[in-house]
């Protein structure tokens, strides 16, 4: 059954703290403190302005999957089909449009070699039970006019949406303090122990109480000061460039979440269009580079030639917090009082409700949920053998 909202039992709560504040922290937190919890986010910078502010916002749990990730496919579904409502309890409970969007995904193919590889992950995706519709290249060109003229075949998913993710990050902000949360910004927390349990966090020369710290710092979380070396989790900065390029929304040159061979493309309804995304392995570098400027535009001009005409608004470089595996990390530790919601990856904005279910309910209940048990933190002490 799926659950309509984040939750909302009232009665005994325990007292949280939630080390991170991008959308997968805000977003326990608001869930935490529409239940009657005493909870508070720390966030080492400006809350939401980290990987969720340099997010695409898809919603693509079907186009996105590929071979290898059959388990992660189930997670991404099962959280793909909770968003609407999150969305309108989000929405309700902030006042703010989040610009969820429902128009479908495209997937393109410019060259024959494209087509090839086009058609290996319609039939993949297929497989597993996701509704696609396979395009002609005129079919294609029938709902984006603009694409490249030599366009040689698509696939259409309808049910991969988008979000505009820093609306959803403004919002949640401000759905947490209306609910009652406290928001601390510019606040690098620690992890406070006693007694071998997490006891609180430590802020400067401050110790803030908590009966249950939740680390959910995403690329920064491996280093959070206090964790006991035995639960750090194993998660690295997978840098990712990303552009805002501005068209007419009256007129737009992009009407769909399109999936070119070297590049999404992202309308927005405000004219927006985003380019994203590199993948490097380069730590907390946060220039831009010639390169992956040149690449983006490059992939995205191939499959929307118009683009040239359209001016170049922002650069973003952002920081995924990938994990060993490329998974989450979810769910409680070996460390009574310590639960980790980190290492989405590229999935953060698509992850976020089932991470809010997932991590509210086992605070809220101490029940873990089926679908975060291939997840929790555990899993790399049981291959490694006791090593993280």
């Amino acid at each position: 059954m799926v659950v309509a909202q984040p939750v909302t039992i009232k009665g005994d709560c325990p007292s949280v703290a939630v080390i991170g504040g991008g959308a997968i922290g805000l977003g326990i937190a608001w869930s935490l403190a529409r239940a009657g919890c005493a909870v508070t986010v720390f966030d080492r910078s400006d809350a939401g302005h980290s990987a969720s502010w340099a997010a695409g916002g898809m919603l693509a749990a079907g186009v996105e999957t590929e071979p290898g990730e059959e388990l992660l496919w189930q997670l991404a579904s099962r959280s793909q089909h909770l968003w609407p409502d999150f969305r309108y309890a989000l929405q309700a409970d902030s006042g703010r449009d989040i610009g969820y969007r429902d128009e479908g995904t495209m997937v393109v193919a410019l060259t024959r070699d494209d087509l090839e590889q086009l058609r290996f992950n319609y039939e993949f995706q297929r497989s597993l039970g996701i509704e696609l519709e396979w395009l002609s290249s005129i079919e294609a060109r029938r709902r984006e006019p603009y694409l490249n003229t030599g366009t040689a075949g698509a696939y259409f998913c309808k049910n991969d949406h988008q979000v505009d993710n820093r609306a959803v990050v403004e919002a949640l902000k401000r759905a947490l303090v209306k609910a009652g949360g406290v928001l601390r910004e510019h606040a690098e927390a620690a992890v406070e122990m006693a007694g071998g349990r997490a006891v609180g966090v430590r802020v400067g020369d401050e110790v803030l109480k908590a009966d249950i710290v939740v680390v959910a710092a995403g690329a920064w979380s491996r280093g959070v000061e206090g964790l006991p070396e035995e639960v750090r989790p194993p998660v690295r900065p997978v840098r990712g460039q990303l552009l805002y390029l501005r068209m007419n929304p009256a007129e737009p040159l992009v009407r769909h979440v399109v999936w070119a061979p070297k590049a999404y493309i992202i309308p927005r309804r405000d004219g927006r269009l985003l380019i994203g995304a590199t993948t490097e392995e380069r730590g907390f570098d946060t220039k831009p580079t010639a390169g992956g400027v040149f690449s983006l535009l490059e992939g995205c001009w191939r499959a929307f030639p118009g683009i040239e005409e359209l001016v170049l608004d922002e650069i973003v470089v952002g920081f995924r917090p990938g994990s060993r595996d490329d998974a989450p990390i979810l769910g409680p530790t070996s460390v009574e009082g310590l639960v980790m919601a980190t290492g989405h990856h590229r999935n953060g904005i698509l992850l976020l409700p089932v991470t809010v279910e997932a991590i509210s309910r086992y605070i809220l209940k101490g029940r873990v949920l089926p679908e975060i048990e291939a997840y929790r933190p555990d899993r790399f002490r049981k291959v490694t053998g006791g090593k993280s």
